[in-house]
């Protein structure tokens, strides 16, 4: 049997959970999810585990932080002032916004507290720091 190698595209249905169980995502209900293998398309413990996987093989791995979103950096965290807002927004515990690093990098930011005068901010990943197991099956080498 053919086995999936770095330079092949890939077509996988997964599902992703935290230690707890928790489902972050999955390909349920859709399309099969396309990717080069190797290419850096996907998290880099996702692309080792499809790699050597044959069509219709399954299987579940769990991926350390190293290898999928590293480690959470409270340096990320930060307070701004509500004034740092554009007037036409209201700020809320979970609302997602974008702001440019001084290189002019775009960096999502979750709002994780508001108060009256500032806004707590998250530039982390919403996965840093965590261990994420995929229940992984190889569809299709394409």
């Amino acid at each position: 049997m053919t086995q999936a190698k770095s330079g092949d595209t890939v077509r996988i249905h997964y599902t992703g959970t935290l230690d707890d169980g928790t489902q972050f995502d999955s390909s349920a209900g859709r399309d099969p999810l396309e990717f080069a293998l190797g290419g850096g398309q996907v998290i880099p413990g996702f692309d080792n585990a499809v790699d050597g996987m044959a069509v219709g093989d399954s299987k579940t791995v769990t991926i350390p932080p190293e290898e999928a979103y590293g480690q959470r950096h409270e340096q990320l965290v930060q307070q701004v002032s509500r004034g740092a807002l554009p007037e036409e927004i209201e700020p809320a515990v979970g609302m997602q916004l974008q702001s440019q690093s001084p290189e002019g990098q775009v960096m999502m930011l979750v709002v994780t507290e508001v108060e009256d005068e500032s806004i707590t901010v998250d530039a982390n990943h919403p996965l840093a720091g965590q261990a994420l197991t995929f229940d992984i099956e190889l569809v299709e080498i394409v």
